[in-house]
Order: C-alpha cells, then structure tokens, then sequence
C-alpha cells in the first residue's frame, strides 16, 4: 500500500458528527440551554398560536355545525295564481341525487288531529300538528330522543307516533307504549323528543311514519318540507339548484331557506388567523436562530486552539464545517423538540380551561421541526465557514 493512501485523512460518518457536535454542547451547558430556550419560546409560540386558534376555531365549528349553517329546507310556495303550491313525491329522491348533498329527509303535512284520548272535543287541536316523517329526519335536523325510540324503518309501516317535546308537553303523554289518538284511530307512542332548536315545526307535531300516514291518515305522499344537509364548503351551490332539482316544471314555485352568513364568516376569519399567527410565529423562529448564530460565533472563538489542533493532526476544512454546522443542527433541533412539547402542553391547558376541544395541527409541529433545521443549518454555516478557513499555526497561536 503506497504512503499516500496510509495518510488518507478517514471521512466522518453521520455517528461521528453527531458525537463531535454533542460533545461541543455538553462541553458548555449554561449557554446551550439558554440558547436552546430561545429557539424553544419560537417554536413554542408558533405551536401555541396555531394550536389554540385551531382549537377555537373547533370550538366555533362545533357550535355553527349546532346551529345548522349546512342545513337548507325546501317547501312549496305559492302559484303564480296566488294559491299554495305543493312539492311532487319525487323531489326528495331528485335532491338525494345533488353530489354535495349529505342527508335529505322530509316531513308532510297530513291533516289528521292529535288528541290525548278520543273523547276530546274535535277542534281542540291544542296547535299540534301530525305530520309523516321519512326515518332519517331525526338525523338530518340533528334531533335526539328523550325516551323510547324514533320511527325506523321497522315502525314506517304500523301505526306508530312519536311526540315532539312541546306536543309531548301539551298532551302530557310521556310514557312510550300510551295510546295516543291520532286521525281518527288509537297510534301507540313509541319515544318522544328532545327540543329540536334546528326545526322548532317539529316539537309542536306528532310524527308518524311515511308509510303509516299513508295507510292510516290518506296521506297522499307529498312532502311538505324538505330538509337538506349539504357540505359546508357548497351550500351555495346547493341551493341555487334545489328549486329546478325539487320540481324541474316549476322551480318559481319552490321556496328555499338561505344558508347562515357564518359559513362565509368562518372561512374569511380562518384564512385571516392563519396568517397572522404564523407571521408572529415566524418573526419568534427568527429571533431564536439570530441567538443560535451568535452562540455558534462564540464557540469558534472559545474553540480556536482546538480547531488549531483538528486541523494539524490531519483535519479537512470540511470536516470542521460540517463539525460546526452538526453542532448548530443538534441545538436547534434540542430547542424544537422542546418547543414542539410546550408548544403543545399549553394548548392543552388553554383548551382544556375553556372547555374547548384539542387541535394541535400537524402540519404546524412538522413546520416548526423544519423551521429549526432550516435555522440551525443558516445560523451554524457562517460560524462553520470562518472555523474552516483558520490556518492551525494562526489558531494555535492565539492559545
């Protein structure tokens, strides 16, 4: 083997510049923590922002999803004659066939009377109303069931009625298996509801199945409201065709409810957040990685003799490079990882103060990693380049 390959100076592996680089921070702790602190209060306040507007803004989507911002109704509105329209049978399957549309369900209007017992003076309607219900209505006005059970699709075809809260009031009729008398014959209550904020129509009626009502109340199957879930991001373009979709002959006989402007207010108050959080975060990410430089300037400057020394026994001037950037790269990335985690933790705790759910995004944790790569490599290159460019005889001499 010839003497120039005996003196070859061996390559650094990726073990030996993590080893080189731990050993440098370890050998001054106080400035490395301090630093370290810097570039977690960025990372943490980049978390921290994103995370807790993400965690409001969950907050203010639960509550607008409470509120029915996605929830359209469709009814018939007048002819052009003046008298009352009505919808076709087959405009609740047509509107199932709108894309963006989630749920459709509708109710009719029967004509029958509600009366606790059959001896009740006719007339005394007491407001009630008797309506046919498809069985995913309760799903698409976000109704629960206070007791018993709803109409399914096993009780669409006997002579089953469910109470609103208010009817249920009215009657004073609450325990499921009652006989309620309904158009004329005895209808066993199966559950009663919960208060529907979405749909109060629906807690003044009793509700028979679709095709009870047209069994035993000569229901003659037209809705006489629709109710429509569309996704939130196309409730506009939902509702400019429900009208032409409910009836094609007729649309100007259609009368569609207006979505809520808070779908629109939500995404223009996200959008805005979003990027002012991440400017704030953005400057804080800064300032840790001016600290970072300045600390990796100073440790070349503590370390001339040692650089002097790596460099007389044989080290290359990339070696001290990549000695110095690895350094810096350890010390952002101890400084993120520790951000990433307080980051977090105080999400959390505002969250969890206000009653809110968590949202930390990943995308903002995997952001904040990146950031500190991308910090530690600029603030530690400049360092690295002036330690490599040291001659040894021009750093031994200043021990």
């Amino acid at each position: 083997m010839s003497r120039r390959a005996r003196l070859r100076t061996p390559r650094l592996r990726v073990g030996d510049l993590v080893r080189l680089g731990g050993a440098g921070l370890r050998a001054r702790p106080l400035r490395v923590f301090l630093s370290a602190v810097g570039i977690a209060i960025g990372v943490a306040a980049m978390i921290a922002v994103v995370g807790i507007s993400g965690s409001g803004q969950a907050e203010v989507d639960r509550r607008l999803d409470a509120l029915g911002t996605n929830l359209l109704r469709v009814a018939p509105g007048e002819t052009l004659a003046g008298g009352a329209a009505q919808l076709p049978p087959e405009s609740v399957g047509m509107i199932r066939r709108i894309p963006p549309v989630q749920r459709v369900a509708a109710t009719g209007e029967t004509g029958a009377q509600v009366y606790r017992s059959d001896l009740m003076p006719v007339g005394r309607t007491g407001s009630l109303s008797v309506l046919a219900a498809e069985p995913e209505l309760l799903a698409a006005v976000g109704g629960q069931v206070r007791r018993g059970r709803w109409l399914g699709d096993a009780a669409q075809e006997y002579p089953a009625v469910v109470l609103g809260a208010t009817a249920a009031r009215r009657l004073d009729v609450y325990a499921p298996g009652t006989r309620v008398w309904v158009g004329g014959r005895w209808f066993s209550l199966v559950g009663v509801l919960d208060p529907v904020p979405l749909a109060p129509e629906i807690d003044s009626a009793a509700l028979v199945g679709w095709r009870a009502a047209r069994t035993y109340l000569r229901f003659d199957g037209k809705p006489s409201t629709v109710y429509v879930r569309a996704q939130d991001d196309r409730v506009g373009a939902v509702r400019a065709v429900l009208a032409a979709t409910a009836r094609p002959d007729r649309p100007g006989e259609v009368r569609v409810s207006r979505p809520s402007d808070a779908l629109a207010a939500r995404e223009a108050t996200r959008s805005a957040l979003t990027g002012l959080l991440l400017g704030l975060g953005g400057v804080a990410l800064l300032v840790g990685g001016v600290g970072v430089g300045n600390t990796m300037v100073i440790s070349v400057l503590e370390r001339r003799p040692e650089i002097g020394l790596r460099r007389a026994l044989g080290a290359r001037r990339g070696q001290i490079r990549a000695q110095f950037v690895a350094e810096s790269l350890l010390l952002s990335l101890l400084g993120g990882l520790a951000g990433t985690v307080l980051g977090t933790l105080i999400t959390a705790g505002y969250a969890l103060s206000r009653g809110w759910p968590t949202v930390v995004p990943v995308w903002a944790g995997a952001a904040g990693i990146g950031a500190t790569v991308v910090i530690g490599v600029v603030a530690g290159l400049y360092p690295a380049v002036r330690a490599s460019r040291l001659s040894p005889t021009e750093a031994l001499a200043g021990t």
